[in-house]
């Protein structure tokens, strides 16, 4: 089951018109920076889109976190979408989803390593990380969904696009799902396509690259997902195989995420017997739907029987008290990032040269060194 193509509500097109003057006049204001937008000596990252609803952002930004976090000391910096509290804030162990939103906590708890701060000012958030004392050992920010704050100028922009959902294809909102006209590709200097299917051709690639009109300074890349190993949701953290699913598994399938579609066809591979209760992205639970999935999970008659569910939801459900039904027959299934055409090796040694060549560490060295000469 691929994913439909967006739908476009010609109705609204006079209201995208105006949108699209709005967007235009702003953008045109940091232009002539008449609007201010600022640069920091430290790298920032930021990875965004064009359009409304799931791109691939967060298993991508979680990539860029795996690939530095060894070597730099690396900072999130999100708005937090949903979360509780307001202004700056920095995460600690104790910090729930409902503090910093569910992709930082999810974040936070994948890499305990790293720095995790919601902002909604982008610009004042990366000013604390790199003051606070807790923080200001940062040596790189990777800005969550940033691209259309443009109040920052990161050294590197990353815009996703849906593959299966082209933004060539699309129209402004509230027509269409984008978010900017698609010219607004310009200030990007890398477009990764998400999404792809695995056997997509090399016909495909140059068809994608055609439309999207790349400029010198721009680089393209492919990614798919890969799934990993179902995670127990108890503390216990047992593995189960995909591989182990059969054809008389049940499985009810929990998401609240933008499009849940490559994850149903990855399961479809292993089973038909799938009840999906699917709900708005960010989504939080009452006590009325947990109960309503418990209830769907033990109306099921079959002797193997699961509720699997994303990580970003398990981030969300680990603010309530579940019922041990619910604790002991859930299992997270991890989503993964890979590039297509051997692309891979050239993106790291892209972002990892960028900020090396750019951190913190080197600029003040760099102006030592030339205050002595």
């Amino acid at each position: 089951m691929s994913q439909a193509p967006a739908k476009k509500h010609w109705y609204l097109a006079p209201l995208s018109i105006l949108y699209r003057m709005a967007i235009g006049l702003r953008n045109k204001l940091f232009d002539w920076e008449i609007l201010p937008s600022e640069e920091f000596e430290i790298p920032v990252i930021s990875v965004g889109n064009l359009t409304v609803g799931g791109t691939g952002k967060t298993p991508h930004t979680e990539y860029l976190i795996g690939l530095l976090h060894k070597k730099f000391k690396v900072a999130l910096l999100s708005r937090g979408y949903k979360r509780k509290s307001s202004g700056f804030l920095l995460a600690s162990d104790a910090s729930t989803s409902r503090d910093i939103g569910d992709e930082p906590y999810q974040a936070k708890h994948k890499y305990p390593g790293i720095h995790v701060a919601v902002d909604a000012d982008r610009r004042h958030g990366i000013q604390k990380l790199c003051t606070e004392p807790a923080s200001q050992d940062t040596e790189v920010i990777l800005l969550d969904d940033a691209f259309q704050h443009r109040y920052v100028t990161p050294g590197i922009n990353i815009v996703l696009m849906d593959y299966n959902r082209p933004i060539y294809e699309d129209t402004l909102l509230p027509a269409g799902r984008l978010r900017e006209p698609a010219s607004s590709l310009q200030r990007a200097q890398v477009i990764i396509v998400t999404k792809c299917p695995k056997d997509i051709k090399p016909i495909d690639f140059r068809i994608v690259a055609k439309h999207l009109e790349m400029r010198p300074y721009q680089r393209l890349y492919f990614t798919t997902f890969a799934y990993g190993s179902l995670k127990a949701f108890a503390p216990t953290g047992e593995l189960r195989e995909l591989s182990t699913l059969t054809a008389d598994t049940h499985i009810v399938l929990v998401t609240g995420i933008a499009s849940a579609a490559p994850l149903v066809d990855k399961l479809r591979e292993y089973t038909e017997h799938i009840t999906h209760l699917e709900y708005g992205d960010h989504h939080n639970f009452t006590r009325a739907e947990l109960k309503h999935i418990e209830l769907t999970y033990d109306a099921i008659d079959a002797a193997d029987k699961l509720i699997i569910t994303t990580e970003k939801d398990a981030a969300r459900l680990c603010g309530y008290t579940l019922t041990d039904t619910l604790v002991h027959n859930t299992y997270v299934l991890p989503i993964e990032v890979e590039f297509l055409q051997e692309q891979q090796e050239k993106f790291n040694h892209y972002i990892i040269d960028y900020v090396s060549k750019n951190s913190r560490n080197r600029i003040v060295h760099q102006r030592t060194h030339a205050h002595k000469s």
